[in-house]
C-alpha cells in the first residue's frame, strides 16, 4: 500500500492560506469545541457509572440474542478512562480503546495544525475503512466464541 495522497487529503492551495489568514481564536473554535464535547462525554460517563443498573440502555443486540456487538462494554471502557485505570477499560472494550487513543491523537493533530496555521484534512483511502470494519466485524466474532471469551464484557 503507498502512501500517496488522495485529490481529497490534500487542500487547496487558497483554501490554505486563506486557512493561515485566520486568527488563532477562530483556527482553535472548532478542534476546541470538539475537545470539549468529548470531554464533557468523559466526564458524564465518569460520573454516572455505566456498571449500576438503570442509568444507560441496555445493548438491544445482546438483550434480544445474547451476542455481544463490537460496542459492548464501550460505555464501561469509557468509565475506567476517564477513572484513569487503563487495565480494566481494556478488559470491558479493548477496541474502543483502541478507538479513544485513535481520536485523541487525531485531535492532538487537529489542534497542532490549528496552531500552527495548516488546515487538516484526514480522508483515508477505501481501503482503510474496509480495513476498519473487517477489524470490527472480527472482533465481534471473535467475542461471541469460547476461545474469545477474554473479550467479553
Amino acid at each position: 500500500m503507498t502512501a500517496e495522497p488522495t485529490p481529497q487529503a490534500a487542500p487547496r492551495p487558497h483554501e490554505a492560506e486563506e486557512f493561515r489568514r485566520r486568527p488563532l481564536g477562530r483556527r482553535l473554535l472548532a478542534p476546541l469545541a470538539t475537545l470539549a464535547v468529548a470531554g464533557a462525554a468523559f466526564t458524564y460517563v465518569g460520573l454516572v457509572d455505566p456498571n449500576e443498573p438503570g442509568h444507560y440502555p441496555v445493548c438491544p443486540l445482546l438483550r434480544f440474542t445474547g451476542l455481544y456487538c463490537p460496542g459492548c462494554g464501550g460505555l464501561r471502557s469509557a468509565h475506567a478512562v476517564a477513572h484513569g485505570d487503563l487495565a480494566t477499560a481494556l478488559d470491558a472494550n479493548a477496541l474502543a480503546v483502541a478507538g479513544y487513543a485513535v481520536c485523541a491523537a487525531l485531535m492532538a493533530v487537529w489542534l497542532v495544525h490549528a496552531v500552527r496555521g495548516r488546515p487538516t484534512r484526514i480522508a483515508p483511502k477505501p481501503a482503510w475503512w474496509w480495513a476498519i470494519g473487517a477489524l470490527t466485524a472480527l472482533f465481534a466474532v471473535v467475542r461471541n466464541l469460547p476461545a474469545g471469551s477474554a473479550l467479553v464484557p
